[in-house]
């Protein structure tokens, strides 16, 4: 990335603004109560609690952050140090593991977001390997293909990091996905169906420091195509959120081991847009380089991805004056192929 490419310049209505707006409101979650071996999560008034913040957090911004959410500092540590270590190679060495049409996992570094390349690296794997998903985007191919995780030769425990990390995150965001359904008057476990054969993955990212920041975006402006996002991100910070109420672009301040969530367009449509999906985006400086971690839970292949009937009534065809129809639903065939390809956008 040393020779500034001219397919990294931003539209000048999408390039950082000067200064920085802090995203003070985005709520900060204490998840002790359901995380913690020494306390009792049966207090239902301590539950009734988490899930009412739970789900103002969903609706107000689509975005939070949660703090002693159980995941070992230690497991964190060892992925933020092993992807730092796999990304200080030389190119020659990642591109050895570099994703193509057959091969759709591994590393890439010319990923683009609506059309822009994003000023990143990335190394993706899935939760589980293999992972099946369709042949095509075409409904009526009934084809299903595998995919495969790539694993470097360094760093050499990168495979067995990696792979205790996503258990740690599967856990966590099958927990969040408990307090979404209880949020919305559902049983707990309602949304657990949809991941048997889930095609969760992680991303490693990699933001070098930037010539140009005043012109380029680490990931441009998008949502996320997932049911949840969790993001784990170092010190240096970037991810920033456009808020719900006016549009303004605000930098969600690093928290030490906290972990990012928000809601993706899966949920949104689940909640029969009681929740929504939030465009967010990721900034690169001239100083710093940037690591970030996020895991993607996505469902089976096959989910045909439709409001949830227990939320839809008269008054509610869908939320916002909204109607219920082929806008509201995600088919197998395009869930197939918003994940075919390219993995969600990273952060």
């Amino acid at each position: 990335m040393a020779e500034v490419d001219p397919g990294l310049i931003q539209a000048p209505e999408h390039r950082p603004k000067p200064g920085i707006i802090k995203a003070e409101g985005i709520p900060v979650i204490d998840l002790f109560i359901i995380s913690s071996p020494n306390t009792n999560s049966n207090d239902p008034r301590a539950l009734d609690s988490l899930v009412a913040e739970i789900g103002n957090a969903c609706k107000s911004w689509g975005f939070f952050q949660v703090i002693n959410h159980g995941v070992p500092l230690a497991k964190r540590q060892n992925i933020e140090k092993a992807s730092r270590e796999f990304f200080g190679q030389p190119v020659e060495e990642k591109n050895k593991v570099r994703r193509n049409k057959e091969k759709v996992l591994g590393y890439l570094d010319t990923e683009h977001t609506k059309n822009v390349r994003d000023w990143k690296e990335v190394f993706d794997f899935t939760v589980q390997d293999s992972t099946i998903v369709p042949a095509s985007y075409k409904p009526d191919d009934k084809e299903l293909t595998k995919w495969f995780n790539q694993w470097p030769e360094y760093p050499p425990k990168l495979r067995e990091i990696c792979e205790e990390y996503a258990k740690e995150m599967e856990k966590l965001a099958f927990k969040l996905m408990e307090l979404i359904a209880l949020s919305l008057g559902l049983p707990e476990n309602r949304f657990l169906e949809f991941f048997e054969e889930q095609t969760s993955a992680i991303r490693l990212n990699h933001y070098p420091s930037c010539p140009i920041p005043h012109l380029a975006l680490g990931v441009g402006r998008h949502k996320d195509d997932t049911a949840l996002t969790i993001l784990a991100q170092d010190d240096v910070g970037g991810l920033e959120v456009r808020r719900k109420t006016d549009g303004e672009w605000l930098r969600v301040k690093p928290l030490p081991n906290a972990c990012i969530i928000n809601v993706g367009d899966i949920v949104q449509v689940w909640s029969n847009d009681i929740y929504e999906s939030v465009e967010h985006r990721a900034m690169v400086n001239s100083a710093r380089e940037r690591f970030s971690i996020p895991y993607f839970l996505s469902p089976a292949h096959y989910t045909n991805v439709q409001p949830l009937k227990e939320l839809i009534n008269e008054q509610n065809h869908t939320t916002g004056g909204n109607f219920l129809s082929q806008e509201n639903v995600i088919p197998e065939s395009e869930l197939a192929g918003k994940l075919d390809g390219a993995l969600p956008i990273s952060k």
